[in-house]
């Protein structure tokens, strides 16, 4: 980005990168974000760009994200068809380690301050060279929890004097599957996932306890709060009917990331001047996926939109192993970056 002419900062999050584009006097400015991060995962692929990093891999297309910014930076350094700053934002971290919520809380804003802030996600099942946009939720908050049952170990063969702690951990299983389908509304969308239930170590041995744990995915925070209430009451009044006890442990994660109404319908026109319009669409369903860029819509308005990586096909969705970033897909990409700062700064200077 030195290169290119852009002011760099380092050190955000620890490995942030922030490069700025300035032309003019005008004081308006925009973000354009890309999050770098690889997954804790094994490459199954075979082909030469696969990762050389045992049990790291590129599983979700941050590097593809990352290559389109960088492209967007080179463009708008040559064209400097703008007014008023860009900021380059490359986020650590976004794969759980929350990198927007901490450059945010380090200052990004303060450092950097935009009117707007963007940001593309690649998504398998949209054609290369289509873009999704939405107002409103565009993904779900990303909440986990752990629930420790404590029960009465015992020889397996001698059941009566003990109390399973995987009985009294099924039953919860189950009956967590009644909080979305009975105690929220049919017209608001929620998942609770167990992921994981640890416990035992022999196949004659009843343990005295287990530990199970999960992930909660929903829209609205008042969904968010009424479905940590109801696992809370679920596990313990069912572990305190088997005669046993049940700890709750529930964690916020990423908040919703929610498009700005006015932002996303800018990001479908801009969209349409880049891909045209039978290719750009506006209603494409909301995904329960996270994403930290939820931190970033909080604090400024703007949008995410999902860029088409092609059919996603013979299991290359994201998070699988033999996932591929479409390389076809970044001219799409580039452009739409590049349009959209030229865009916004433009519009921002005629509102002023």
């Amino acid at each position: 980005m030195r290169k290119y002419g852009c002011e760099v900062h380092r050190g955000l999050a620890k490995t942030g990168i922030v490069g700025t584009l300035r032309r003019g006097n005008s004081l308006r400015a925009v973000g354009l974000r890309a999050d770098m991060d690889c997954l804790p995962m094994q490459e199954m692929n075979g082909f030469a760009h696969a990762s050389t990093h045992p049990g790291k891999m590129h599983g979700c297309g941050h590097d593809g994200h990352t290559t389109m910014l960088l492209g967007a930076a080179r463009t708008l350094a040559e064209s400097r068809n703008f007014e008023g700053a860009v900021h380059f934002i490359f986020q650590p971290a976004e794969e759980g380690g929350g990198g927007g919520k901490k450059m945010i809380e380090e200052g990004f804003f303060d450092l950097f301050p935009c009117d707007g802030v963007f940001a593309i996600h690649n998504k398998p099942g949209i054609p290369v060279g289509h873009v999704a946009v939405r107002p409103g939720p565009i993904l779900a908050s990303t909440d986990r929890f752990e629930i420790a049952v404590t029960g009465h170990g015992t020889h397996a063969a001698y059941p009566h004097l003990g109390i399973d702690p995987f009985v009294i951990g099924a039953q919860i299983t189950l009956a967590l599957q009644t909080v979305v389908s009975r105690n929220i509304d049919p017209l608001d969308s929620a998942v609770i996932t167990i992921g994981f239930m640890k416990g035992g170590s022999a196949f004659n041995v009843i343990p005295d306890g287990l530990v199970m744990g999960g992930t909660v995915r929903a829209f609205r925070p008042a969904v968010q709060d009424l479905i940590e209430r109801r696992i809370g009451e679920i596990a313990r009044g069912t572990a305190a009917t088997f005669g046993a006890a049940a700890a709750v442990e529930y964690r916020r994660g990423y908040p919703p990331t929610v498009n700005d109404p006015t932002e996303a319908e800018f990001v479908a026109m801009v969209a349409a001047e880049v891909c045209g319009a039978e290719n750009v669409s506006r209603t494409t369903p909301p995904s329960m996926g996270g994403e930290d860029f939820s931190y970033f819509l909080n604090a400024r308005p703007g949008a995410m939109l999902w860029l088409g990586n092609g059919p996603g096909e013979g299991g290359c969705f994201l998070h699988n192993p033999k996932y591929d970033f479409n390389d076809g897909a970044i001219p799409t990409g580039v452009s739409v970056l590049v349009r959209l700062a030229e865009r916004f700064l433009a519009r921002q200077d005629q509102a002023g």
